[in-house]
């Protein structure tokens, strides 16, 4: 694997448990600082997708 760069949302630079996205060309890499060496990859069309539902309320318990 390439090296990544992992990037925090603002509002968690600080945190120590934040989701960690990374991207590349063709893909979207997801981990949590807290277990780094757990990586998700998805397509492009994948992470807008879930970010598609995550607006949307597809999560919410």
């Amino acid at each position: 694997m390439e090296a990544l760069q992992w990037n925090r949302p603002e509002a968690c630079q600080d945190g120590a448990s934040c989701p960690e996205v990374a991207v590349t060309a063709d893909t979207v890499y997801l981990r949590s600082s807290i277990r780094p060496d757990g990586i998700a990859q998805l397509t492009r069309d994948e992470w807008r997708d879930l970010l598609a539902g995550i607006r949307n309320g597809e999560f919410d318990v």
